[in-house]
């Protein structure tokens, strides 16, 4: 017989506590171990230093792996990190995740191998389908690393960006250390390159007849030698002509080049004529031979935006052929400018860079990459080309090659005996030298780096220096001051000699770089005059990237904006690209003469904004001729339509006849005050127009 079952409730506490109890933790702990191992089994962990870093954007260097961009350890406010990628401001990597992922995580800093050097700010953020999930604030070199962790829940397109602190992109070595994505399963995430849109061409092919394009007005001074090669696009061959040179100059038939000296000062004019199979092209050509040079803006190329520290005679060399291969030429592109990086460097590990800065005498010697400075200058003058230079008025270029500092007539002298014909000056290392020191009693004390001086005196005083050296000398050597915009160098650059000065920090090659110097042009665009130019920096259009070549960031509207407000700010024109890389997009940027023509107009009027309606800001620039050029530019992120109707605030007035640049056409008439003119504009793009007086019946 079955004993009776206790019901009472002291002994079903007892079977609850030492039975049931137990049996029911236990299947909970057994369920948590098997839920465990299938997460385990099904989650992944990617680092992102695993992923093809190739498509990442950056303004200096290339993105890499678990080591910084010197090839160090990752190291943030002394702790280093075994994972990670290093990047610079501005930076950009994208991942697609479609909705897969689950989490990032990082650890972010600047790198400690920036010690000691201007810059070394950087913002990061994280993006998810546009959205900002994360920001770290502004840091600094010497902050310790902040961890970031962001929900992934739905996100499909992750990017993580690097700003550059507000104080420009100086030595911004930026590290996402320990960044990683977790996911609930093993996903292909990869990175993507930018989707920047179609690059569609405006400028029409130069038409088989002759065609004499580039500047109206030339420059020179009495004894100098005279180098012009008359830029015509056409059918070759092609023979030129000339009447009205004055004597002391003569021109090469087949060459297209004027060659000679004018002794006596004066304005001469003379009629260009080109002729063809196809027909016959003629241009005035105004020679003035006086106290001024650059009387239009400089147009050609300088090796750092795309070489930077890569660069050699041999590239140099080659850029110059493809000047003159692509036609570029014919555009009235003229100088191939040698940046930083032709003398020796004061400790580097390259044995091309090392060596003996100068000789007994204190005369600078050029590096092993360059050789014979004078055989480079002539080689490029045999291309109908002008040939430029690069040095700091402190002990060391931006790059910390040797400067010219303590040798400033030696070095003046040396740039004009081996024929160079354009001077970039860069303030560089001189910053250091302004520590205690006043415009009269100059105390040096140890040379640090430096940027930077508020004393007008003191930031005149070894431009003047220089620029009095290089008006001693028997050649026109184009003077540009290289600092930045300091002190308002536009107020007082001419009475140092100078012929143009930049304006703003180093341009980066990034719409928000790019766009934030052009709205800040017009401080200084009262003081632009023949033989003065603003320079905003050099153009970042085709494969750039400061050692690490890469297409330009902008998009194709960007593009036509960049160069387009270049133009109308009568800017020197600096190719920064790798010549041999150009693609027909970027040829057909660089060859609208009817653009080109607004840059080098003879007036020298420095366009300013004169209205702005929503995101559009109307830049008016006046003409020679009596036309008025505008470039209707939209900054804002969307298309934007308007009729606009203010035409008479641009000094615009009576019946007017359009011209569209770009495409080099007519589009139309309009009259002031009684008609609207339509017009739509691409987001972050331009519509540039010429308007034309009209006789009136």
């Amino acid at each position: 017989m079955m004993a009776s079952l206790d019901r009472s409730p002291n002994h079903l506490k007892y079977v609850f506590v030492n039975v049931m109890k137990p049996l029911r933790l236990f299947r909970s702990v057994i369920c948590a171990c098997l839920l465990t191992a299938a997460n385990g089994l099904f989650a992944d962990t990617v680092w992102i230093d695993q992923l093809n870093l190739s498509t990442a954007i950056q303004d200096y260097g290339t993105a890499t792996s678990k080591k910084s961009l010197d090839g160090h350890s990752l190291t943030i406010a002394g702790k280093t990190f075994e994972r990670g990628f290093a990047t610079h401001a501005e930076g950009w990597l994208a991942i697609r995740l479609d909705g897969k992922a689950k989490s990032f995580s990082a650890q972010v800093g600047v790198d400690d191998e920036v010690k000691g050097k201007p810059g070394g700010t950087a913002e990061f953020v994280i993006l998810g389908d546009g959205d900002r999930l994360w920001s770290s604030g502004l840091m600094r070199l010497g902050d310790a690393a902040k961890a970031c962790q962001v929900s992934l829940a739905g996100v499909k397109l992750l990017e993580l960006v690097v700003n550059d602190g507000g104080d420009n992109h100086y030595y911004d070595h930026a590290n996402w250390a320990e960044a990683k994505i977790e996911s609930d399963g093993p996903h292909p995430f990869q990175t993507f390159a930018r989707n920047k849109g179609p690059a569609y061409i405006l400028t029409p092919p130069a038409p088989a007849t002759p065609r004499i394009n580039g500047a109206s007005v030339f420059g020179v001074r009495p004894g100098s030698p005279f180098l012009f090669t008359v830029p015509a696009t056409g059918k070759r061959p092609m023979k030129f002509t000339a009447t009205g040179l004055p004597k002391g100059l003569e021109l090469d038939a087949q060459t297209g080049r004027i060659t000679g000296r004018l002794a006596t000062a004066g304005t001469y004019i003379a009629t260009l004529r080109a002729e063809n199979s196809e027909g016959v092209g003629e241009k005035e050509f105004r020679i003035v031979c006086g106290d001024r040079i650059a009387l239009t803006p400089p147009m050609g190329w300088n090796s750092w935006n795309c070489f930077a520290g890569e660069v050699s005679a041999d590239r140099v060399k080659r850029a110059a052929e493809t000047m003159v291969k692509t036609g570029l030429i014919n555009h009235g592109w003229t100088y191939i400018n040698v940046d930083d990086f032709w003398q020796h460097h004061r400790d580097s590990n390259d044995p091309t860079l090392t060596g003996k800065a100068r000789d007994e005498k204190g005369n600078i010697m050029p590096n092993q990459r360059f050789g014979d400075m004078k055989a480079l200058a002539d080689y490029i003058h045999e291309l109908g080309l002008k040939a430029g230079l690069y040095s700091s008025p402190g002990p060391w270029t931006c790059g910390g090659c040797a400067g010219s500092y303590g040798h400033e007539r030696l070095d003046a002298q040396a740039y004009a005996e081996w024929g160079f014909d354009y001077l970039k000056y860069d303030w560089c290392s001189y910053g250091a030298l302004t520590e205690g020191m006043s415009a009269t009693d100059p105390k040096v004390p140890t040379v640090s780096w430096g940027r930077g001086t508020s004393d007008v005196a003191i930031a005149q005083l070894p431009y003047r220096l220089m620029g009095e050296f290089l008006r001693q000398q028997p050649r026109d050597i184009v003077y540009s001051l290289c600092q930045y915009g300091m002190s308002n160098v536009w107020a007082w650059g001419d009475s140092v000699n100078g012929n143009c000065w930049r304006t703003t920090n180093d341009i980066a090659g990034s719409w928000k770089s790019m766009s934030t110097i052009a709205l800040a042009q017009d401080q200084a665009a009262t003081w632009a005059k023949p033989g003065n130019w603003n320079d905003p920096d050099m153009l970042i259009l085709g494969v750039i990237g400061w050692g690490n070549p890469q297409p330009t960031r902008l998009t194709p509207d960007e593009q036509y904006l960049h160069f387009s407000l270049w133009c109308l700010f009568s800017a020197p024109l600096l190719i920064g690209c790798d010549m041999e890389k150009l693609d027909d997009f970027t040829l057909g940027l660089l060859t609208n003469d009817e653009v080109i023509a607004i840059n080098q107009d003879a007036l020298g009027h420095q366009a300013k904004c004169e209205d702005t309606v929503g995101e559009v800001r109307v830049y008016s620039k006046k003409l020679e001729d009596g036309s008025v050029a505008v470039g209707f530019c939209n900054f804002g992120p969307k298309p934007a339509k308007l009729d606009y109707a203010n035409l008479a605030r641009l000094g615009l007035k009576g019946s007017l006849r359009i011209r569209d640049l770009w495409r080099q056409r007519d589009i139309g008439t309009v009259k002031v005050g009684q008609e609207p003119l339509p017009l739509e504009i691409p987001s972050h793009g331009i519509v540039l127009l010429k308007f034309v007086q009209m006789a009136t019946p």
